[in-house]
Order: structure tokens, then sequence, then C-alpha cells
């Protein structure tokens, strides 16, 4: 990590991770703990040199040297990190920069990086095998443990990506109804399916660009648009087209806009909406699942629907995802009715392992309390250092997800995000990555912490975004 222009300090961060038969963060056993030195004549400056000799390599290997566009820091400038390694709270890169991670693999890493607990169980995984491509008894053991978590969930069914989960959710929604047509909503965005890739939010927004070219207009033309907490053109959407809607999907939190909560008298509404109509409402808990509470969005906000997708968490960063449902819709998924859907790596013995664990520790007393409580006093300290320093910026939390955009606010939806000032944001990104905090490298991506990060990272933290807001 770069030091503190002009000061001369320096720190090294020691891990000691928490006994894993016993995680309690409400105790906050899980200590990152801070050894500051003093040097008046030894500094560490702050170099790229490493990830600029290997991203310029990797430009002539992958399209834009990236495997997921976000990660060429389009939209922030500056030069694309190349990392080595991590450990709970932290991350490393290969010029041995350290930083602060509030990205955590983007949601999968709640209860830290490299899990002591979770990484010995998947070596003893890995000696059985890698891959069966047949059914295992820890596909029986996680989805117990999924379906007496979330309300929505009497089936599941195991995949390998928050996409393709979102895929077989909406052929399941549309062959259950017998209707064609979808409502999806401006900024949340449901994975790169076709039909998926209008007014997607984050991953096009990064770019610039308000669709994907390759798309067909005919895998389109059955999704309709709204925008987020707009009950009134929900509605309107029904009205025109009824008889005619099998599903309304969304991020209950979006989390690819920015991080953007639902008023009070939407998710509610909406439900009745769905149900009046005769269409199955989808929550996408891919990010928020087991990170708002551990049965997800649809807990928190009390709100039931019919299909439910999920990812990240409950493969413990390893490839996932899973959608399920009521019992009577999953059943028609083959081979126990005739919706087709299939996967080779489907329900692999490591990510049910690593889901396993995750989950496990996550039902440990205090954990979405210390979540909480952590994310609070960082967001707060962040927007309190910005408008000191007379920035507009605006922001907020549930749990271990959260988000800040530079704009006044309020922000309700994803028209509301585009009003922030996305070049101040590079700037402060860029500043934040030399004071060793890794955030999200777009202004329209939400943050995560985990059960791994401890007060002194969240003050840390804060106290180098007050610098880098006096600089902006």
């Amino acid at each position: 990590m770069a030091s503190v222009a002009g000061v001369g300090l320096s720190w090294r961060s020691n891990l000691s991770v928490c006994p894993s038969s016993k995680p309690s963060p409400s105790q906050a056993n899980c200590r990152v703990s801070s050894v500051v030195k003093m040097s008046v004549s030894v500094e560490k400056s702050f170099t790229l040199q490493k990830s600029e000799e290997i991203f310029n390599a990797a430009k002539e290997l992958m399209p834009g040297g990236v495997n997921s566009p976000v990660r060429a820091f389009r939209s922030v400038g500056g030069q694309p990190i190349v990392f080595d390694s991590v450990k709970g709270s932290r991350m490393w890169d290969v010029d041995s920069n350290e930083y602060i991670d509030y990205v955590g693999s983007w949601g999968p890493a709640i209860i830290g990086h490299a899990d002591d607990k979770v990484n010995s169980e998947l070596i003893e995984t890995l000696k059985k095998g890698t891959s069966f491509g047949a059914p295992c008894l820890l596909e029986n053991v996680l989805a117990e443990m999924v379906i007496e978590a979330v309300p929505s969930i009497e089936m599941v069914r195991f995949v390998n990506s928050g996409t393709e989960a979102c895929m077989g959710a909406i052929r399941l929604a549309r062959a259950f109804t017998g209707r064609q047509k979808i409502i999806k909503f401006e900024g949340c965005y449901h994975g790169h399916a076709d039909s998926f890739l209008v007014k997607a939010g984050s991953g096009v927004a990064t770019l610039g660009l308000p669709d994907s070219p390759g798309v067909p207009k005919a895998a389109t033309s059955e999704t309709l648009t709204s925008p987020f907490n707009d009950l009134e053109t929900v509605k309107s959407l029904f009205e025109a087209h009824q008889g005619e809607i099998a599903a309304v999907i969304l991020e209950a939190v979006v989390g690819n806009a920015g991080f953007i909560t639902p008023k009070p008298d939407f998710l509610s509404p909406l439900r009745e909406i769905t149900r009046e109509h005769g269409s199955l409402l989808i929550f996408d808990e891919v990010m928020t699942g087991f990170r708002l509470a551990y049965g997800g969005a649809q807990e928190y906000f009390a709100v039931k629907p019919d299909l439910t997708t999920l990812g990240k968490i409950i493969g413990g960063g390893l490839p996932v995802g899973a959608y399920g449902g009521r019992r009577d819709i999953m059943e028609m998924v083959a081979p126990a009715g005739p919706m087709y859907q299939a996967g080779t790596l489907s329900g692999n013995p490591l990510a049910m392992t690593a889901g396993i664990h995750t989950l496990r520790r996550l039902k440990s007393s205090g954990c979405y309390e210390y979540l909480d409580k952590i994310t609070g006093d960082l967001v707060n300290g962040l927007l309190e250092a910005g408008r000191d320093a007379g920035h507009e910026i605006s922001g907020g939390f549930i749990r271990g997800m959260f988000g800040f955009f530079f704009t006044e606010g309020p922000v309700y939806n994803f028209e509301d995000a585009k009003k922030s000032d996305t070049a101040k944001f590079g700037r402060f990104y860029r500043g934040m990555l030399e004071e060793g905090v890794y955030f999200a490298p777009s202004q329209f991506e939400a943050g995560f912490t985990s059960l791994a990060h401890t007060a002194q990272d969240i003050e840390q933290t804060v106290e180098a975004a007050k610098r880098v807001f006096r600089r902006l």
C-alpha cells in the first residue's frame, strides 16, 4: 500500500483469522491488526508497473485484456490492477500493493476471502474429485439449506452462474404461464442473456452502450421495461398487455446501477399486481441472497416472490447459480417436467462444499448485526467526509451491501443514478487506490463488506477518504 504523501507514515497488515468453528462477528473475533510504523526517510511509492506489463500482454490475448468488462477500468480511468492474492478483508496485487477490499469478488466473499475452514473443506473434497457429472450427496445438503433459508423456495435447481439462473427462471416462467412477455426494470442487470440486455445497468452503462450489438430485435421484443420504484408504469404495462405478461423480474435492491433501495410502498404492491394478473414475480437475489439477511431480500422486506435466482454467496467464491420457487412451478423443470435445462458442471462438489460451509458460518449468531454495524459506520463516515469537503454525495446501505453516488440525491432509479458526477467518481476512485482502498471500479456498482472487515478497516478507509475528498 502507498504511504501518505508528505507524512512518512506507512503500515503493514498482519492478518489473523477467527477460529472457523466459532465465528462470532458480534464479538469481533475476526480481527485484522494494523501495525503502524513511523518512517522519516523510507517510503514505499505506489506503483502499478507489473500490473501494466501484465495487462498490456493480456490485451493481445483477450478482448480488452479482461474476461468481464468492468475490470478494464474504462469508467474510472487509470491502470487496471492485476491481483495476486487475497485473505480476509485484504487483497494484494502483483506490485505488492495492499488494499482493503470492498468488492469481495463482486459479492461472494461475505465471510472474508480465502477462509481457512472453507479452504480446508475444499481440499478434502478435492481429493475425491472436482466434478462427477452425476448426483452427489453434497447437492442434497446445500439444497436443504437453501430451501430452509429462502422463504419462496420449495425446490431448487443448481446451475453455474447468475446469468444461467436468470435464463432458467425466465424460461420456466414462460413455460408455466404459457405467456411470452416479461417486465424488467431499467438499471437492473440479470446477466448477459439476450432478452435481458435492455436498459441493463452497470455492465453496459460502464461502457456507455444503451444495449449490446449482436442482440436480435426478436430476442428483446418480448421484454418490457419500467423505471425502478415506478408502480404506475408497471400498471400501465399490464393494462396494455393484458394476459400476455409471464413474469416481472427485478433486483429487490438494485446493485447494478449503484445501490438503490425500493421505496416502502413498492415491493408489496408489486407482489399484489402480479398476483392479480396471473403473472409470476421473480426476485433476482444473485447479489442480495444471504447478504441482506439469511433469507435474502425477501426475508428482509417480508415479500415472497414466486421464483428466486441465487448465485455468488451460495458458492462461497466458486462458480455457481441457482433458481428455485414454488413446488408446482419447479416441477415443470426437466426431467420432472417438460421445460428443458441442463449443465455439465451444475452441482459440482467443489461449489457445493464452499457454499455449505459459507452458509453454516452465516447461521452463527450476530453475523448480520455485525455487517449492519460496520457497513453503517463505513457509509456514514464516507458521506460525512464528502459533505464536509463540499461535495454532493448520497448513499445508503443494508447489512453487508452499500453504495454512494456523487450526486445530492435521493436516488430512486437509474435515471437518478445517472445524474452522478462520474468524472469525479473516477478521480475519487483512483485516489482511494493510492490510499490502499479498493472499491468497485464503476459508479454504477454496489459495494460489499464482510465478516472479516474490522472497525480498524472502516476507520482507516474513512480517514483515507477524507484525504482524497480534500484533494478532489
